[in-house]
């Protein structure tokens, strides 16, 4: 499948490239999306939330009355989970919120999310993201120039351009992501997608190989 190339003035260029079958237009598998995007974005949890329990309140080593003859029900400390200032009974605990999801199927996920975005038309791939400046105003003209100023955009780029950075991070719905590193996640949060020319080279030899869930 060939795409066309655009430059950062929106203007088509003349040679177009080529968009690996295997990577970008396999029929998307949701329930490996619906894993992966899970164990994302659990993997992001801190898992730092903690609550005393009743053996860790302070106080309450004192039994308040004894076992029997007062006629009220019997109990052993003030620290009880039922009682004021008592501890909790089934409160967070740090915790590892990580879920495992196989390989083959995180690629496959990979894969499915950049399927939907080309068959829905949602991307474009521009010769080259760098900037010549760090200024948000001229990344916003590439934006209007390329007619997606109005879209969650997810940058997907093999360049480690300072400049791109500075000048795209403070717009609220333009995230940029390295080739090496992007999720699916970051797909499937956005409604468009700008490649740049090295990134697509570099995706359609990384995910080349076919994958088959059973």
């Amino acid at each position: 499948m060939k795409t066309d190339i655009y430059n950062q003035s929106g203007k088509k260029l003349s040679s177009k490239i080529d968009l690996n079958d295997n990577v970008f237009s396999i029929k998307p598998n949701d329930h490996s999306i619906y894993l992966t995007v899970k164990s994302e974005l659990a993997a992001l949890r801190q898992g730092t939330s903690s609550s005393k329990t009743r053996s860790e309140v302070r106080g309450g080593g004192a039994k308040p009355w004894k076992q029997k003859g007062t006629g009220r029900s019997r109990i052993g400390s003030t620290r009880n989970p039922s009682r004021v200032h008592g501890g909790s009974a089934f409160g967070p605990k740090p915790r590892d919120y990580k879920l495992k999801v196989n390989k083959k199927e995180r690629v496959l996920a990979k894969k499915s999310a950049l399927s939907i975005k080309i068959a829905s038309k949602s991307f474009k791939v521009v010769d080259s993201l760098a900037m010549k400046t760090n200024k948000t105003k001229d990344f916003k003209s590439i934006l209007n120039n390329l007619d997606i100023q109005n879209n969650k955009v997810v940058m997907i780029t093999d360049e480690n351009d300072a400049n791109l950075y500075l000048s795209s991070r403070n717009l609220y719905n333009v995230n940029l992501v390295n080739v090496n590193s992007f999720s699916t996640y970051d797909i499937m949060n956005s409604n468009f997608i700008l490649f740049d020319k090295a990134c697509i080279e570099k995706l359609n030899n990384f995910y080349k190989w076919k994958i088959t869930i059973i």
